[in-house]
Parts: C-alpha cells; structure tokens; sequence
C-alpha cells in the first residue's frame, strides 16, 4: 500500500528540475516529484506504494555535483538540488539501459501496455544491438497464470509484490550473472509451489512476464469498468476489463480498503458471469414433479423439473400463490430471506416489501448466520453493531489481537495489512482452535480448545485487573457496572482455566500483559467467536476486554468484528433483519415504527419477526407456508440441512430469485433469473463501513433481470403503488430514499460517490468527511456509557463422546466462498479446489489407521458425508475441518442447529463427530469447467 501520504501541508523542498523551481513533499523521491509535475522519467522496476529498489536503472539523472547518474526514484531531493532528466548525458543512459532490456527480453511483447515498450517508443530506441540471453519455456503448471521468463527484466517488482506488499513468501530471485532468474519457492514450477494465486505479481509486472493464463493481456478490451470485488467484506476496488460482453481480466485499484491489492477470488473468480449454468429464461415447477428434500437436482437436469415460461406467467405464479397465503392465514404465514450478496438498494427493498407486502416483520438473511451474536453483544455493550475502526487502522496499533478468525483464507486483503503491520512492529497475537498461516506472524499465538473463548478471554481480564493493566480514568469517565466484570473474571485466574481452555497460564498471563500494556490495541474476530450457543457471551468478553483497557475511540484500536460477505453490513444497516427497521431503529419503538409508517405510507407490525433458523422451524410445523428467497442458500447454509430442505420442501409457494439453481431454488414452486454483481449499479458497505459503488459492467444473459426490477414487479402484484423508475430500475431513487430512512447516510448524495468512489459513514449532513474512528467521545446508548456484561463460561450445547469422539468444525477455504454457488462456477478456483475434503491432523490420521487421500465419512446424529482426507497440521488432534461450500458432502448436514439465545446463532462451531473409513467416493463435478470438468 501506499508508504506515504502526501499533501501541500506537508514538509516540503524545492529543488531545480530541467532548470525550473519545482517542490517536493516529505517523503517523496525525485521521480515522484517530476511526475506531480508532468515530467515523466523513464523507468520500470519503480511502482508507485512499492518500496524503491532502484536496480534497473531505467529513471537516472543528473545531479549537479556529483559524478555519476543517479536513480530518480531512490533519492529524495534536497533544497537547491539541481536535476536534471533529459539532457543528453542522461538520455544517453537511459536509452542504452532500454536497450540492453529489449535484448535479454528478445524483443517478446507478453502486454499490449508492456511498459518497457512504452519506453521504447518514447526513447526512440527500435532495435538492440545485442545479444539475447538464453530463456526457459513457459511455465504453464498454474491453472491462473503463464510464466514467461523470455518476457522478464528482472526488475524485481514481482519480488516486492509477493514479499513485501502481499507478504507471501513465495517468489524469489536466484542465480548469479547470465543464470539470475525468478523463481518460486525453491525453484519449483508456479503451480506446484506455495503461491496462493493472489495474482499481485501479474499486476506488478511491467512486461508480462507474469500473466492470466492465456494471451488475455494481448487482447485489446472494449471497455473497463470500475467497480468492486463480490466476494468478502473487505470491499476490494477492481477494474473490470470487457470483451465481447465477458470479463477478460480482473485488475485491483488504489480504494481505500485495498490499494489496489486482490486475492485468487478477487482476480480470478469473476467468470461464473459467463458459467452455462446461468438461469437465463424464468422457470415454475412442473405440475407431476414433487419437491424432494433428500434428493438433489445435478445442475444440468432442470428441464425433468421445471418448465420455462415467461416473465408474466412468473410473476403472476409468484404473487398468486404469496398473496393467497397471505390472505387466508394473514401475514405472519409469510417469511423473506433477503442477501447479503446483492446491493444496500435491493436489500432496503426487499425488507420494505416483507414489511408492507406481507404485513410482517418475518425477515433476515446471513448475518443471522455469520455475526448476530457479535450484533447483539455490541448493541447492549455500546449501543452500535458497527466496527469503531477500519482494517487498515491496525497498522498504527501496537498490538492487534486476532481470534477466532483465519483472514488469510477469509479476508485475504484484510489478512496482508496486519502481516504489513506485523512487519512494522505490530505484535500479533492470534487465538483459534485451528493454527493458521497468521500464526507464522505472531508473537504470541494460543491454539485453544474448540468452544474455549470464554474461559480464555475471562482469564486474560484476570490478569489485567488483578495486575493493574486498567485503564481507571476510561472506566470511571466511559463506562459502567465494570464492578459486575470485575467480580466475574476474579473467578477466573489462568491456572484455573487452563485446563478448559488447553493453554497453559504462563502462555495466558503473557498474552494478557502484552494487551494490557499496549498503548494501543485492536481486535479482531470472526464466525469462530460468533458462531457458538455462547457467541454473544464472547464477544461480551471482547467487548470487556477493550473497555477496560480504554481501547477504544483512538486510532489504532477498537473492536472490528469482521464481515464475511461483501454486503453484510450493507444488508443489515439497510434493515434485512427481523427486528430492526433500517439503521437498528427497533420495530417494537413506537417512535421509530411512525416513522417509517409516514416514510412508507401504510401501517407497520410492531412485532419482532421470525430469525432465519426459527423460520425454517415454523416452516416445518406448518405456520410458515410460503417464502420469498432472494440470493440466499439456505438449504446449504442453514445447520442440520436435512431439516432446513424439508422445510422448504414442505412450503406451500416458494419463490427463489436467484442467478443459479441452487440446492435451495431446486426445491422452488417459481424461480426468477436474477443479475450477477457486474451487471448491476448499486452501493455496498463493507466491513469498515465504507459505502462504495459498484457499477455495471455486463448486460444480462437471455431474459435474466435486474434483481431490483424483480423486486418491483413482485410488489405491485402485491399491491404496493411503488415508483422507482429510470435506468437500472431506480437504483438512484431507492438510495435517496434510504438516505431519509437512515440518518447515518443522509449525507453521502450520490453524486460524491461517482466521484469520491466511497464515503464511510456515519455520515450525516452533506460535506460531512464520514467517520472512519467512531466512539470518540461517548457510546450511542441513552446515557452515552459502555456497559460491561460478565460472561460465564459454558460447554457448548453438544459434547463429544465414546459414539462420536471427534468436534467438527466448518470454514471457508481460500479457493472458495460461501456455499459455492459462485466460486465453485469460475474456471481457476474450481481447478485449484475441486472436491470436497476433510481436514484432519496427520497424528489423528494415524490413530485412526487411515492416510491422506482416502475416502472418509465424517459422521453426527444428524447426517453423514463421504469426502478425502487430507492431513493438516494446523488442526488440532480431536477435531476435523469441512469446508461447507461443497454440496455433494454439505458439511451443514452435520451441524447442530441449537441457538444461541440472545443472538439467534447457530452452532456451526462444534459438534460431536466420528469418522469412519470408507463410503461413497467423492466425484468432483465440473462446475467450473477447470481442471475437474476434463
């Protein structure tokens, strides 16, 4: 990322370029100066936000005084230096370093925009006198990228991507002489090494010597469109580079929550726009075709169950059947699931038509799923479910706690700020049942017991009080019932605990006096703290943890639960959440209910509506009998999965917009073909707050639409007099009016995020710059205090035993996302990850008497799957790991659907298991036509 920023406020020199004053910025080097002011200099190994490495010295000058050329972008100039960038003495240099380039490159152009043929061109250099240096073949092993070492200058930059900005580890640079080359780990091929396919070495190269799989760089685009990465809440800004209607390549821009950094996802995952699975032509349910909620639909036999009508017969089919329930059994007989994949717009939308077209507040979405724990323990502890600072802040923390989290694989641009950090001097300290690759980073890390996070977080507050590590002045000022946690972590010393949580106390005590004496300190969590039947009580500890420290407020520090899809915030500030109306204004609030009676025009129900685990419980007991689900997979993503299908299964009219069939639309009455992100305008907020603004960039396939068009056809047919209109159906419209609807948005107008490309809210009158550390000065409660919450520790709701020995615990791996729908349909991530797997430790492994690469079933009380074993260390022997997003070994069929009682979370977390040798072998389908499709 950028290493420094500069201003006109800042410390400045002014020093001589080609005989005129010019002024340089602290920080700046001469290049970067000459550049501000249109002087451009040659060069190649220099990026900007890189650090300088000077080593192809394409950018030389002259400076007046000293004998020999020095590179422009190594040195900072000085008052009253005199430089000079294109006399002939320097052009001279400058041209003969081309030269010799173009020579060892043999004159290959991998890029149409190869930079070194850019400086070719304006140096007039068009042939080399000397001769080429011998090359290896391409490296083709890597499903993402094409090595072409005939095309490489050796400038490095691929070096300081991969090293330095991305913090992998995985290119190095080797050799001696005519033999100094790229290589990847210990000169292995690309595709057998420990590359995470981040693609940031292929953004970086200036010649394309590192490059998308195939001659994409060649090609000349028709347009490119900037936009926004659809996958987790880190919010990346890409570019969209189009051809013929597809996305050629993906590149990553300077947004403020990635500079212009993206992950294998990010870059490579954007091809399931184009997959033959798209729906492109509405469907309804064939009348002699039951639902079936054990059987699954292959993705290429939806005509045995559907038949293709139109876009009227669709709608009418839909609202029909919704309506008539409505109007026999009343609203409460009605749920929506709304999505944390589309935008703010869609999903203020859809929770108003749930609201007003159902009469009932029976609607939710994944957030119930992902963070409702860590939402409810920080609305009771400060009045607001909003992370208090950004990511990036953790680069002026001098400690960053990490737990229950693994962002490598999870929020991999998230995950390269803290090891950036950690390089800084940021001490890490990471916490999770599972070691990860952050842990390498770490200064402390404790790999506790599966379910311990009460027990460790009540021991580490122990310490701090009972070693004085408070901060008195915050508590006494900022909070209270702090006496109430005191009491509470008093009963919980480290040597005490250490048999629950598995860490020995020493390793506790240490932890906590490093959060303790930190002047500045920030934590971050994710779903292995939330997703427990105790999810709120650890958060609650967090929350404890930050307070009493006075972490929170100041840069550096704070609370930051962080989001796992790209729109989860979005969606739940937006309302999709049963009850809270838009911005957490509760629905049983006389005040806040009148409110949006007059925004909206009708009467409202003042009752919190059903969660999404309670729907699907209704639904089996007959009092849910119909739904709405836009973008959402519960029939994947909902714990113990047998009964999430039947329940759907057992609706009376089930409407599914969608843009696959997934496992949850297979069991559908009607299915409406919907868009994907890049053919879509709209705003997303992510996990830092920051709304940003997605832009189309594809037309739709077939008779495929817009989701908000969709919305609004479903609504009139329901009778509500909506007027949205104008391109994109409104987008516009519907976020002027959600700026009256929320006040923490009402300043951020449109026209500042054309232009601005993203505004972090609260945001409240027009010109406001946003707030990206909140809590400064008070909480958002009634009184303006931080209220402490004790927790006490408490087993999880299901234990292992002599039948099922084993915890299971479910994730996300790298390659894929969410339930797979997306991912699994993208050309790369499917050949990086095929088939399902179960992770488990090379000693459990050999206990049990099995190998890696066997086939396995993975058994609970509620189901079973067969997928591969494979051996990782990093779990912890007594426990397994399955990714959820495979749907023919659905790890969700496995998991417990017991909640958490104040956040209304599964426990996806933990469940007892056992794992037998042997079962149905594992069949890698081809849905991303990658490696497994041939």
């Amino acid at each position: 990322m950028p290493q420094h920023t500069l201003s006109p406020s800042a410390e400045a020199v002014e020093f001589e370029l080609d005989n005129q004053p010019v002024i340089a910025y602290a920080g700046e080097n001469i290049l970067e100066a000459a550049r501000r002011y249109g002087v451009e200099i040659p060069h190649l190994c220099y990026k900007q936000g890189y650090r300088a490495a000077g080593n192809c010295r394409a950018c030389m000058v002259e400076i007046d005084g000293e004998r020999a050329l020095a590179p422009s972008c190594c040195r900072q100039p000085a008052a009253g230096m005199k430089v000079s960038a294109s006399n002939n003495r320097v052009r001279h240099a400058q041209k003969m370093i081309v030269e010799l380039l173009i020579a060892d490159t043999s004159t290959t152009v991998r890029k149409a925009d190869s930079e070194l043929t850019r400086w070719a061109q304006e140096l007039d250099v068009k042939e080399t006198r000397f001769a080429a240096r011998q090359q290896p073949p391409p490296d083709k092993s890597h499903p993402a990228m094409t090595v072409n070492l005939d095309s490489c200058i050796q400038c490095t930059r691929c070096v300081r991507a991969c090293r330095e900005e991305q913090v992998n580890n995985v290119i190095g640079y080797a050799g001696r002489g005519a033999s100094a080359r790229i290589v990847f780990d210990f000169d292995t091929p690309m595709g057998q090494s420990t590359c995470v396919g981040c693609g940031e070495c292929v953004q970086a190269c200036p010649t394309g010597a590192l490059a998308p799989f195939g001659d994409i760089l060649l090609q000349q685009q028709e347009k490119s469109v900037p936009s926004l990465c659809p996958y987790c809440g880190v919010g990346c800004q890409t570019t969209y580079h189009v051809k013929d209607n597809r996305i050629s390549y993906v590149e990553g821009r300077d947004g403020p929550a990635n500079h212009s950094r993206l992950c294998v996802k990010g870059r490579y995952g954007a091809d399931y726009a184009h997959h033959p699975h798209r729906l492109t032509s509405p469907l309804i349910r064939r009348d002699d075709v039951p639902k079936d909620a054990n059987g699954l639909l292959e993705p290429d036999n939806w005509r045995d169950v559907f038949r293709e009508v139109d876009w009227k017969q669709a709608l009418d089919f839909a609202a029909d059947g919704l309506r008539a329930i409505r109007d026999e059994k009343g609203g409460g007989a009605l749920a929506g699931f709304g999505s944390a994949k589309g935008s703010n717009e869609e999903a203020y939308l859809f929770q108003k038509l749930v609201r007003t077209g159902f009469g009932v507040n029976n609607v939710d979405h994944c957030t119930r799923l992902c963070h409702a724990s860590s939402v409810a323990a920080l609305l009771e502890g400060i009045g607001s479910g909003a992370v208090s600072n950004q990511v990036s802040d953790v680069l002026q923390a001098d400690v960053a706690f990490v737990i229950g989290a693994n962002p490598t694989v999870n929020h991999p641009v998230a995950a390269t700020m803290m090891k950036n950090a950690a390089a800084r001097g940021t001490r890490l300290i990471v916490a999770d049942p599972r070691r990860s690759e952050l842990a390498a980073h770490a200064e402390i890390t404790m790999q506790m017991k599966p379910d311990s996070d009460v027990a460790l977080l009540n021991a580490m507050m122990h310490v701090i009080i009972t070693e004085n590590l408070t901060d008195e002045e915050f508590i006494r000022s900022r909070t209270k019932d702090f006496e109430l946690l005191r009491a509470q972590a008093l009963t919980c010393p480290p040597e005490k605990m250490e048999d629950i949580c598995g860490i020995p106390a020493e390793e506790i005590r240490q932890a906590a006096r490093l959060y303790g004496t930190a002047e500045r300190a920030m934590i971050f969590w994710g779903m292995g703290v939330s997703q427990h039947t105790h999810g709120t009580d650890n958060a609650r500890c967090l929350i404890a943890l930050a307070m009493m420290t006075g972490n929170i407020g100041r840069p550096g520090c704070g609370l930051h639960p962080l989001r796992g899809q790209n729109n989860v915030q979005g969606a739940s500030d937006a309302g999709l959440i049963p009850m809270m109306f838009p911005d957490y204004q509760r629905v049983d609030d006389e005040s806040a209910r009148k409110r949006f009676e007059e925004l909206w025009g009708m009467p409202l129900d003042n009752k919190p509506g059903l969660t999404v685990v309670e729907v699907i419980d209704a639904a089996c007991q007959g009092e849910i009998c119909g739904m709405y689900v836009m973008g959402e997979n519960p029939a994947m993503s909902d714990p113990d999965a047998a009964h999430a299908r039947q329940g759907l299964a057992s609706l009376q009219m089930l409407v599914v917009q969608d843009i696959f069939l997934t496992e949850t639309a297979a069991l559908a009455d009607v299915v409406l073909p919907a868009s994907v992100f890049v053919e879509k305008t709209g705003t997303f907020t992510n996990t830092d707050r920051m709304v940003q603004l997605g832009r189309r960039a594809l037309d739709v396939p077939g008779l495929a639409r817009q989701d908000l068009w969709i919305i609004q056809q479903i609504a009139r047919r329901l009778d509500l007099k909506w007027k949205y209109r104008g391109e994109n159906s409104g987008v516009r419209r519907v976020f002027e009016e959600m700026r009256r609807a929320m006040p923490s948005i009402a300043g951020i107008t449109w026209e500042r995020l054309q232009s601005e490309h993203s505004v972090t809210y609260p945001c409240r009158a027009v010109g406001d710059a946003g707030e990206p550390i909140i809590f400064t000065e008070k909480f958002p409660t009634t009184d303006g205090l931080g209220r402490f919450v004790p927790a006490a520790f408490s087993p999880a709701a299901e234990r292992p035993d002599a039948d099922y020995p084993l915890v299971l615990i479910t994730g996300r791996e790298l390659e894929h996302w969410h339930t797979g729908a997306m991912t699994r349909r993208t050309r790369v991530l499917d050949a990086l990850e095929p088939a399902p797997t179960v992770y488990i430790n090379p000693q459990e492994l050999s206990s049990a008497q099995l190998q890696a690469g066997d086939t396995v079933t993975v058994r609970s009380r509620r189901g079973a799957v067969s997928l591969t074993a494979r051996g990782d260390g990093g779990v912890p022997r007594g426990a397994v790991f399955i990714p959820f997003c495979y749907y023919e070994a659905a790890a969700n069929m496995l998991t417990n659907p017991v909640l958490d009682p104040d956040g209304k979370i599964p426990e996806f977390k933990y469940c007892a298991v056992k794992v037998e040798k042997g079962g149905e072998p594992t069949v890698a389908l081809s849905f991303g036509g990658g490696v497994a499709a041939h």
